[in-house]
């Protein structure tokens, strides 16, 4: 959480505008989060600050900084969304890591939906990985985070897109040690 407030302080154009947001009452948090002429970084603090306090009012801002091109963005966005707590959260997480024109950007959905554990997870994962798998594809980041999520998952379903991920140099480590845990946890598998 120190390091998310640190990056947003040092982006924040008004050091007083910052202390003002960082001290904010949830209301007026959220009231912040539809203000007009708001830099990114005040909503982001917002945001953040209701997600990590469970307030499910940072929900849609959350879900538009996990699919942001700022890496750091999409981390902290994930963080305070794994601690919402809100039952829309995989689905949206899921949305945005089968997007194949958002690929780029999966990495932190892809994250967060091994860290759910939700119904979604596991179908999402593989979709995402499946459509990895092509040759040459520049996204083995995804591609390895999906292969170390569905992993963790165990979800006997990973089986076939697992063993076509051990062919891929980038992957194929990962993908034996997830297809041994996958075979020790489901030996029917």
């Amino acid at each position: 959480m120190n390091d998310v407030l640190e990056r947003l302080r040092a982006e924040a154009d008004d050091p007083a505008a910052y202390a003002e947001l960082l001290a904010a009452a949830p209301d007026a948090l959220a009231a912040s989060l539809t203000s007009a002429g708001l830099p990114l970084w005040a909503r982001e603090l917002a945001a953040y600050r209701l997600g990590m306090a469970g307030d499910r009012r940072a929900f849609e801002p959350l879900v538009l900084l996990l699919n942001h091109r700022d890496p750091a963005r999409c981390a902290a966005a994930a963080q305070a969304l794994g601690v919402l707590g809100d039952p829309r959260t995989a689905r949206a997480a899921a949305a945005l890591a089968t997007n194949s024109l958002r690929t780029a950007y999966a990495l932190h959905p892809v994250r967060l939906l091994t860290a759910l554990r939700a119904p979604e997870s596991a179908p999402a994962l593989i979709k995402t990985l499946s459509r990895l798998l092509a040759p040459h594809d520049p996204y083995w980041r995804v591609a390895l985070a999906c292969v170390e999520g569905l992993g963790a998952l165990a979800d006997a379903r990973a089986r076939d897109v697992l063993v076509r991920a051990q062919a891929h140099p980038r992957l194929a480590l990962a993908a034996t040690e997830a297809l041994a845990g996958l075979m020790a946890g489901h030996p029917d598998a």
